[in-house]
């Protein structure tokens, strides 16, 4: 990897629609509240619809009880590579679980945290792929992917914007969405986190009325983005 003090990556978003930004880096680092697994910097995206609902409907289950991951508007949207380079790990062997969008259900969930984290990045992760990017700055992950749905392989070369896989929810996700991350070497559990720049997007921030366009910078925790 690249040696130096500005180890910021610059990505371009793995997806085309809008989504919503959650624990973006620039509400708090380490983002999701831990640096394991190289995540200090990592960065989620739900998929919305231009109302930016999540889901076309709410019911009895999404109060009480567990939801098809089906329902979700994320759910099989395509995602696509976020850099060009070459994929080092791929994985995908898990099931989609169902959402939880009931702070009831999701008390269960949370308390099968410390064992899904004894069981591995997989359990963690879920589905994902793995790419060095070609300039050798880091390699750059895409998790919760959809099962049966990766088209690429551990040693194929991918470019920027290719069609790689699909949003799922895999692995630690209580409903549909798509994680990213950048780290220092392959192996999350050994590697250090770096910090995401996305090159250009469209961002509509809470509570405003239009898009306007970013670049080389981090969407606001909550707002919309979209690609350019």
């Amino acid at each position: 990897m690249t040696s130096g003090q500005d180890r910021t990556v610059p990505v371009s978003l793995p997806f085309t629609g809008k989504w919503k930004v959650e624990n973006s880096p620039l509400r708090r680092v380490p983002s999701h509240g831990t640096h394991l697994l190289a995540t200090t910097y990592a960065i989620d995206f739900v998929g919305v619809d231009d109302a930016g609902r999540t889901a076309p409907a709410v019911s009895w289950r999404s109060a009480f009880a567990t939801e098809p991951p089906e329902l979700f508007f994320a759910f099989g949207r395509q995602i696509l590579a976020p850099v060009s380079g070459t994929v080092v790990a791929v994985h995908d062997g898990e099931d989609d679980h169902r959402a939880r969008r009931s702070q009831l259900a999701l008390i269960p969930y949370v308390l099968g945290q410390p064992a899904r984290l004894r069981s591995g990045i997989e359990a963690i992760g879920g589905n994902y792929i793995l790419i060095a990017a070609e300039d050798g700055r880091a390699v750059v992950g895409v998790m919760h992917l959809q099962f049966g749905s990766v088209r690429v392989a551990a040693g194929s070369r991918v470019s920027e914007g290719e069609h790689i896989g699909a949003c799922g929810n895999s692995g630690n996700s209580t409903q549909p969405h798509v994680h990213l991350q950048a780290m220092d070497a392959a192996d999350p559990r050994t590697a250090r986190g770096l910090p995401l720049s996305f090159t250009s997007f469209s961002e509509k921030l809470p509570r405003a009325g239009a898009f306007i366009d970013r670049r080389n910078t981090l969407p606001e925790e909550s707002s919309i983005v979209e690609a350019l």
